[in-house]
């Protein structure tokens, strides 16, 4: 199934919105949530499955549920297809501070791996699904780099990354290690894997986690500088309810006020 066409226009600068714009009878897909505003002409849908093969059988969609929940997405699919006669819009916004990253799947070989939970929305006919790491063993502790989600198609898809992000060219041969979180994504010619960070030392006390993602090439890489789960952390750590301490609240008064708020104990 070829996918569809699809116009959009990406808005902001810390916390974006990618703005689709659809003519008659096209269809956008998107992670259920991700919505942020749609014209009444669009129709909005609930389905299982990406809808890239709308022939599939119970248990064809059965099974690509089953690997959605892998990745910890949701069992369903959002469809947004345009039912007037005028070209419609709607948009869908980044879930945490970072960029949008508009990839056009024709152009790097019709297929691209992303960070689970990074996908966010594509025209229809895109093929959603899961990738493994080579190596079974290291990918089982490997955290984020382990499950990665596979985009196919020869249309536009849309991923999500944390804070700035850049890209790299890499040569034939040309090899890049990286934190595992930091990896959001990368054509399918790039050859990935996860490796041991090497020395006790480096492991015990580095802080940089037990695993590297390691990337060679020859392809084009996206990296991103806050992966949400570097995010997560710091917040928690500085959360007053879960033991950490509030930091530029005023001190004395900072306190006092959230006492009086509710929020002391």
């Amino acid at each position: 199934m070829r996918s569809h066409e699809i116009d959009y226009q990406i808005h902001g600068d810390d916390m974006q919105f990618v703005e689709i714009t659809l003519d008659p009878q096209e269809t956008v897909i998107a992670e259920a949530g991700a919505m942020m505003f749609m014209q009444p002409e669009i129709e909005m849908t609930t389905r299982m499955g990406d809808g890239s093969n709308p022939e599939s059988g119970f248990f064809d969609k059965m099974f690509s549920v089953g690997k959605r929940m892998v990745t910890g997405e949701s069992l369903f699919m959002t469809h947004f297809t345009a039912h007037g006669s005028a070209r419609s819009n709607v948009a869908f916004g980044a879930p945490y501070p970072g960029r949008i990253v508009p990839v056009d799947l024709e152009k790097v070989g019709g297929r691209f791996l992303c960070q689970k939970q990074s996908f966010l929305c594509a025209a229809l006919g895109t093929k959603v699904s899961i990738a493994f790491t080579k190596r079974f063993g290291a990918g089982l502790f490997g955290g984020e780099g382990f499950i990665l989600q596979k985009l196919e198609g020869d249309g536009l898809a849309f991923v999500h990354a944390g804070g700035t992000v850049i890209e790299r060219q890499l040569g034939n041969g040309e090899q890049l290690k990286v934190d595992t979180g930091c990896v959001v994504g990368f054509e399918e010619s790039v050859d990935y894997d996860i490796e041991r960070v090497r020395g006790v030392g480096s492991m015990l006390f580095g802080g940089e986690g037990l695993f590297l993602a390691s990337l060679r090439g020859p392809g084009h890489v996206y990296l991103q500088s806050l992966p949400f789960s570097r995010l997560a952390d710091r917040v928690l750590a500085n959360a007053p309810r879960h033991g950490g301490k509030s930091t530029g609240e005023g001190s004395l008064l900072g306190g006092l006020g959230r006492m009086l708020g509710g929020d002391g104990t």
